[in-house]
């Protein structure tokens, strides 16, 4: 695939990437090794996704050789971009990010597995609900954002094989996982299905035996709160005001942390 890449040298933890761009693009980050598999076609990692607003923020989740990777998904031109290192935080002050992670102080249980084998005993740290409008654009950026990071995230479109039950493996993952987030969304309320999961994942909060993080995602307030009051009290990320990346990286913080 046609792409630009910029050469980040060797990074420490906690520093950030910010990159400007004159128009909508993916914006990667990833590993040196990553970048060859990318370069040869093969499966890799990376963390960010497709920017609709400049700047992006990517933070360097440790220390190693980063590259950034830009493309326009197959359309044709080249983007105009900018990238620089912003160095970790130094000295005893906490950074904004810190201070304002609602994931942070949570407390999380640990997973419990279905009886039998039909997760072979697996469990994971997230279980990660949405509408399947917001696959493409939130859930699976942040899906692969998150496994960059080493948390072990349950997704419909990895887990799932044809044939199995849909509903039975969901309800499955969603017992398996110690964490949940909810992408909340215009497409996410207008689903019986969506509601279906929501109801199990409240039930295992309020029982205690799982913590849920929000994410709101084309929503304001008075549209969560029209959905559901209870919710709309919880404090939540907003994809308006957070990089799917900086999102991904205050979850990893609040579940590696405990």
């Amino acid at each position: 695939m046609q792409h630009q890449f910029y050469d980040l040298g060797r990074q420490e933890k906690g520093a950030t990437a910010v990159v400007k761009l004159d128009k909508q693009a993916n914006v990667q980050l990833m590993t040196a090794s990553d970048y060859r598999s990318y370069k040869a076609g093969r499966q890799y990692r990376y963390s960010g996704g497709l920017a609709k607003k400049s700047p992006v923020r990517l933070a360097i989740p440790r220390a190693g050789h980063w590259f950034v990777v830009i493309d326009l998904g197959g359309r044709a031109g080249k983007v105009r971009v900018g990238v620089q290192v912003m160095p970790p935080p130094r000295g005893n002050l906490p950074t904004l990010r810190e201070s304002s992670n609602p994931a942070r102080d949570v407390q999380l249980r640990e997973p419990v597995a279905p009886v039998g084998d039909a997760l072979d005993g697996r469990t994971w740290d997230v279980f990660l609900s949405h509408a399947s409008e917001d696959k493409d654009s939130v859930a699976v950026p942040l899906h692969d954002a998150l496994e960059a990071r080493g948390v072990q995230v349950w997704l419909d479109k990895t887990e799932i094989k044809l044939g199995q039950s849909l509903r039975r493996k969901i309800d499955e993952g969603i017992r398996s996982s110690r964490f949940s987030v909810v992408v909340l969304s215009p497409a996410f309320f207008a689903k019986g299905w969506t509601n279906h999961e929501l109801d199990g994942l409240i039930s295992r909060t309020v029982a205690g035996e799982q913590t849920m993080l929000p994410i709101w995602h084309e929503v304001n307030p008075d549209d969560v709160r029209g959905y559901s009051a209870s919710l709309a009290d919880k404090l939540a990320l907003n994809t308006a005001e957070v990089s799917i990346s900086e999102i991904a990286e205050q979850i990893a913080d609040a579940v590696l942390d405990k």
